[in-house]
Order: structure tokens, then sequence, then C-alpha cells
């Protein structure tokens, strides 16, 4: 099927700006005179930008040039509300749509997928949306043993019949798919090895991606996995909070990159970070930042080409006070599609680009 893609995504829309900090611009300063981080607290890319010191356990990736950073991700005529912006990453629609069907399953529509286990996608938290479609069979697994444990609780019974009755026959057939995905990961979970180096348990995030390494090194055949590490919306004294979830999500991706690399899983796997929109330019009031538009995001993998793609949006430059894209996120989907499972789709846009980041 080709590589496991693993979306960790970063609800409550992220600050690019002090995450991937353009610490050479004087204009970064004048926007971010209370909340800006300090030069000496950057970890130094370029001449340019450099992450937040909090990010310093992602280094050993970088160095090792598989860690890409893409600038400046968002979408034209940008939402700020967090439900609808969600909504339109989540299904790779244009701001002005409204789609249904998660751009993960939209990339697998008229391509069969060998029904092995019962499952295709395994959502680690609670939005489904990203693979909601009817192309993949997607569950929602926050722990595997209660999982099988419901499961277990939901068997068939032998000559239960719908009666024609066509909600009986809706639950009946979740059911029956619930057992079969069930049945498909009992065995290799159960026998999967837990995770050389442990994860953090501040957040759910670190459950989350202890259960994602069980999946992969227990060669579960999926496509994607979803993780998330909420409370990214930093209106009030936004830095103690901001540095506190840096910190730890750095820390667990360099965890579960040892764990990968470990287990030989590292070239298999695929993982990008992606929030709904990230923060505007200028801070505000209550030494914190609104909703604004674009913002880096992370993609990691033994197949990924390291370093810093697209452009950093212009701090002097900004449209409305908010960063102007330089990298629709669609074209980020269209290479994922591609370079993940081999699958061409354009979501939507006349000519995707491919972009560079994954080999």
């Amino acid at each position: 099927m080709g590589r496991v893609l693993l979306l960790v995504e970063l609800k409550g829309g992220n600050d690019g700006l002090n995450t991937l900090v353009p610490y050479a611009d004087p204009t970064y300063r004048d926007l971010r005179a209370g909340i800006g981080v300090a030069r000496e607290r950057v970890v130094q890319l370029d001449e340019r930008v450099g992450l937040h010191e909090k990010l310093a356990p992602l280094m050993d990736s970088w160095k090792a040039g598989d860690l890409a950073i893409l600038q400046g991700v968002g979408y034209p005529y940008p939402n700020r509300s967090h439900f609808r912006s969600s909504e339109i990453w989540d299904t790779a629609s244009a701001s002005t749509q409204t789609l249904s069907e998660g751009w993960v399953a939209q990339a697998f529509n008229g391509t069969p997928i060998a029904k092995g286990i019962g499952v295709d996608c395994v959502v680690a938290d609670t939005n489904v949306l990203p693979s909601a479609g009817p192309s993949l069979r997607t569950i929602v697994m926050q722990d595997a043993e209660n999982f099988l444990r419901q499961a277990d609780a939901m068997s068939v019974v032998p000559g239960v019949s719908d009666g024609g009755n066509p909600a009986l026959n809706h639950l009946l057939s979740v059911r029956q798919e619930i057992n079969a995905a069930a049945a498909g990961l009992r065995d290799r979970l159960r026998s999967a090895p837990a995770p050389v180096d442990a994860y953090g348990q501040e957040f759910l995030l670190g459950r989350q991606l202890d259960l994602a390494t069980r999946l992969l090194t227990a060669k579960v055949p999926v496509i994607a996995i979803k993780v998330a590490l909420g409370g990214f919306d930093t209106h009030a004294n936004q830095a103690p909070t901001h540095e506190r979830l840096l910190a730890f999500l750095a820390t667990n991706l360099a965890t579960l990159r040892q764990n990968l690399i470990g287990a030989g899983l590292w070239n298999d796997v695929v993982v990008m970070t992606y929030s709904e929109f990230g923060r505007r330019a200028r801070q505000n009031a209550s030494a914190g930042t609104d909703h604004g538009t674009s913002a880096p995001h992370f993609v990691m993998g033994g197949a990924v080409k390291g370093g810093l793609h697209g452009v950093y949006p212009s701090l002097s430059d900004l449209q409305d006070g908010d960063l102007r894209h330089t990298v629709d996120f669609r074209n980020v989907f269209a290479t994922l599609a591609q370079g993940c499972w081999g699958q061409r789709y354009d979501f939507g846009l006349r000519q995707p680009q491919r972009l560079g980041f994954l080999v």
C-alpha cells in the first residue's frame, strides 16, 4: 500500500510566527514587542529563521535531513472560525465550498483497496473527518484494549435480522464492520511490543502516539493514523502555554522518530503536523494572539527531503493584518497522496503542484 501517513492535528490554531521565528526581521520585534521570542532563544536554521528553543528536540531530525518545514501554508480567502477552517482543511475544500468527504478518503475514490483486516484508517483522537467517506473504513480507537473489549461485547448474534427496518439494518452493518475490524486487529495489537522509548503523558498525545507506534510495529496495514494535540488557541498570556505545548510536541515527535528508527520503520511512515490556521501577525492587548491565517508545518520521515520548503510570508506585506499564504495546503495534500499512496488527486486545484519534500 505504500507509506503510512501519521497526521498530527494541532487544535486551536498554532502560532506559526513563534514556532518558526523570523528572528532577523526587525518587523517581527515591532509586531511582537511583548511576546516575541528573543533571538537568543531561537535555534537558528539559517540567517533569517529559526525554531523556538522548545523545539530543539527536533534538531536531530533536522540534522539528519528527514525534517521538512513547510513555510506559509494556508489557503485563499481564509476563514477564522475554528470549526469552519478545520472543516476546510479536513475536506480540502475551497473556502466557499462545503464538502462532507475527508481529503484522505477523496484520494482513494475509485481505487479498490485490499479488504484485509477490516480497517483502513485509525483515529486515536475524536476528529475523523479527514478519512470520512465511502472509500475507506475508519475506526476511532483511543485505547486498544478498551476497543477490543467493546467489540467483544458487540459480537454478532446468529439469527438476528433487521426485519426490513432501515435504521436497524444500518446498526447491524456498523456492528458487523466493527467486529471485522476487531477481528483483524486483535492478534496483531495484543502481540505488539510496547514502544522502546516511552512517551510523555502530560497530554493525550502521548497515549495516542503510543497506540500509533504499536499499530505501526505490529504492521497493521492501514493507510493513515491520526492523533491530535489541543490547546493552541492562545488569546491571552500566550508565551508559557505555547512553550509548554511546543516542548511536549517536539519531545514526543523525537521519541516517535527514535522508536520507528529502532523498529526499522522510519522509511515507511510520513508524519505531518497541521492546524486550522495560524495567528494574527501582531500580538493583542492580552499578551496573546488572535485567529489568523497561514503557518508553518512539519513533515518528518525517512523518505522526507529535509530543509525549509516554500517561502516565509512577508511581515511587511500583510493582508488586513494577516500573513499572506505562500503555499496552498491542497498542494501539500496532493504531494502526500502521491508520495505516500501513489494516488494522483487534484483536490479541486486546476494544476496541483507536487512539492519537493518527499523523495
